[in-house]
């Protein structure tokens, strides 16, 4: 849904520089005890986010002293060369948990109204290179599906930054989430507004959800789209650029609009709660840091699933930004 023309880029060129900056502001404003708190509780507690732990897996992990009884095949000559001990090789276990960030797009998220000052691809963007960055200084990987590898370098969200960039734009503005080669207990974030068709969008989550993986839908709208506040007569055209709608008194369509927009996002938390995910919204006009902390929430406390919403729900979090 958009209500006018969208803005326009300024080049993959040079857009993956400031996604990449201004989600560095984001990630970089948050406070380190968030960072250092997720650390210690990947520590302390047996779940399924941050098990790094030695395993039959391809990525390195650790060098450690060779003990009394263990294969020979897995000592390190070359690293072992170099010191007065023998040392093993360990590669990082297969079931270290990923994340999986999708943030849409397509032409309708390239838009904003004059009560926002960036574009709803923008604030996706940001928010899923912020939270990527914070993920990965907790241990986490993190990758793009059908995109990139999962990885936790320290790099990981100027790679990704890099990587949507360099695509074309016909091949990531598609409305609906890549199902990917994603695996069990893995995390799959979505950006997006959700207003493709519904049925097709709970389709698509579900296949995604299908092998284990539990899926984060964040709605990001812009405030235009939240408050419907358009008076008089007003024609409203569709991201295609073809669709239009005319509107002789618009104010009158609102209460509608709203009604609509409330039913959405109740059919998006069903959604979400069926495949053990959760549910966020926020707006462009507002700071990204209410939504990042509750995604980073959710994604390193397992535990913590459900927290009551603005409209009183508890069986799934909602946080309006």
């Amino acid at each position: 849904m958009a209500f006018s023309r969208p803005r326009n880029a300024n080049g993959p060129g040079a857009a993956w520089v400031d996604w990449v900056h201004d989600a560095g502001i984001v990630a970089g404003d948050l406070p380190d005890l968030l960072v250092d708190a997720a650390r210690i509780t990947h520590t302390l507690t047996h779940g399924l986010h941050g098990r790094r732990q030695s395993g039959i897996g391809e990525t390195f992990w650790q060098f450690r002293h060779y003990q009394s009884g263990e294969p020979a095949g897995r000592i390190d000559w070359r690293r072992s060369a170099h010191d007065d001990h023998v040392y093993i090789r360990e590669q990082e276990w297969e079931a270290a948990h990923t994340v999986w960030l999708w943030p849409e797009r397509s032409p309708g998220m390239q838009w904003h109204s004059a009560l926002a000052s960036i574009t709803k691809e923008h604030r996706a963007i940001i928010l899923a290179l912020a939270l990527a960055g914070l993920l990965v200084r907790a241990g986490e990987r993190v990758g793009i599906p059908d995109l990139t590898r999962p990885s936790l370098s320290k790099n990981t969200p100027r790679h990704l930054a890099e990587t949507l960039a360099r695509m074309d734009k016909s091949a990531t503005a598609t409305t609906l989430p890549p199902e990917g080669d994603t695996r069990s207990y893995s995390d799959y974030v979505i950006f997006s507004d959700f207003f493709g068709d519904p049925e097709e969008i709970e389709t698509r989550v579900e296949n995604i959800s299908a092998g284990g993986v539990r899926c984060h839908l964040v709605q990001i709208l812009d405030p235009a789209e939240e408050s419907f506040p358009f008076e008089g007569h007003m024609e409203f055209v569709g991201p295609d650029q073809k669709t239009r709608m005319q509107a002789g008194r618009a104010e009158s369509l609102r209460s509608d609009y709203v009604e609509a927009l409330r039913l959405l996002r109740l059919r998006l938390q069903n959604l979400a709660s069926r495949v053990g995910g959760t549910f966020l919204t926020h707006r462009t006009d507002q700071p990204p840091h209410k939504v990042l902390l509750g995604l980073h929430g959710n994604l390193t406390n397992p535990g913590h699933t459900a927290i009551h919403g603005r409209n009183g729900s508890s069986h799934i979090l909602e946080t309006v930004s």
